[in-house]
């Protein structure tokens, strides 16, 4: 046989061979690794935002009162009515943050079923309505708002608060009501529309982490005393708890997603809209309001011409932390004169949660 024959011994040919260097094996193990940790905190997060929805179980019903269902564009919205159906209507709409539902309205609604047919919805993607993964809209709200008004009342009293009033603001340009008491109401809440937050919160499992860390209860126990009361004694542990679990329900952040990125707004000129309105109307402020300070209730009431009652020791929810003077007062109109300003009797604060 020939030299080089594979058949001689020890000539047998063998494929080359490629000795990767230390630093290359250590960097690829590294690279290995922050992989590893990376999936293992995905699923983690995936499994801990699990537990969470799991241990808040259902929400109860924020209201006593007849329960029921507005089928409404595929949704199922949860309302509830109080008082003789025979008196007058009155539709109270509750504002928008990621645990808002009509449990806002829990201090003043029997109060009010004295006198009006007292009807409180929670919003579509709110409370116990339905929170299905829509890209949520404030037309949309508008167009709820509206709705609901014209199907389930007759001419009603409408209390809105904060976006609540704005869309109720809108829905009174389009459908019969009989007076407006609009709480702290806003068009305009965040600066500008990022379409990059809004798809990070949809996210289903970073999204709904961080929407999670955002809805824990030292973070609402922080937002509710920073800008949501006067008084902190008022954020009790009731308060807190329902929140939470309202906020950890299946499909939460879905809504909430749309309003931290400025989607929210309704598309209106307030004071515009509510001047050209003919129908009576009461502005209502807390004088130590911060995310819409009074400054902002003065011009508005300006602007539209109307009347702005305005209440001491108040933040941005009169209505929860004075029920008793909003009720007489506001919706009652006792004692009220032109302009208001109502000092707070220690003994008239909300009842405990």
């Amino acid at each position: 046989m020939g030299a080089g024959s594979p058949d001689e011994p020890g000539e047998t040919d063998h494929p080359p061979v490629t000795y990767k260097s230390l630093s290359s094996v250590s960097s690829s193990m590294r690279v290995r690794k922050a992989v590893g940790a990376a999936l293992g905190a995905v699923g983690a997060t995936a499994l801990a935002n699990r537990a969470l929805t799991r241990s808040a179980g259902d929400l109860e019903p924020a209201l006593s009162g007849d329960h029921n269902t507005y089928r409404w564009r595929g949704f199922d919205v949860a309302y509830t009515t109080l008082g003789d159906p025979d008196d007058e209507d009155l539709v109270a709409i509750h504002g928008i943050n990621a645990s808002g539902s009509s449990h806002e309205f829990r201090h003043v609604a029997e109060d009010l079923a004295d006198e009006y047919h007292v009807i409180v919805p929670d919003l579509p993607g709110f409370g116990r309505s339905d929170r299905p993964p829509l890209v949520y809209s404030g037309s949309l709200y508008t167009a709820f708002v509206t709705d609901f008004l014209e199907d389930v009342a007759d001419e009603p009293v409408v209390i809105g608060s904060s976006l609540g009033g704005g869309y109720a603001a809108a829905a009174a340009d389009r459908v019969a009501v009989s007076e407006l008491v609009l709480v702290c109401p806003t068009a305009e809440t965040m600066p500008g529309r990022r379409t990059w937050l809004r798809s990070l919160v949809r996210s289903p499992v970073v999204g709904t982490g961080l929407f999670n860390l955002a809805t824990c209860k030292p973070a609402i126990r922080y937002f509710n005393a920073d800008h949501g009361y006067y008084d902190e004694a008022n954020v009790t542990e009731d308060l807190v708890d329902y929140q939470w679990t309202t906020a950890h329900q299946q499909g939460a952040r879905f809504a909430p997603a749309s309003f931290f990125a400025g989607f929210l707004d309704p598309d209106l000129d307030l004071a515009g809209t509510l001047a050209d309105l003919e129908v009576p109307m009461t502005l209502i402020w807390g004088r130590q309001a911060t995310v819409s300070p009074l400054s902002e209730g003065e011009e508005l009431a300006e602007a539209a011409d109307v009347r702005l009652v305005v209440f001491d020791e108040s933040d941005v929810q009169p209505h929860v932390e004075h029920p008793r003077q909003f009720v007489s007062q506001v919706v009652r109109g006792e004692t009220l004169d032109d302009p208001v300003d109502i000092e707070i009797d220690d003994d008239a604060g909300p009842d405990e949660d």
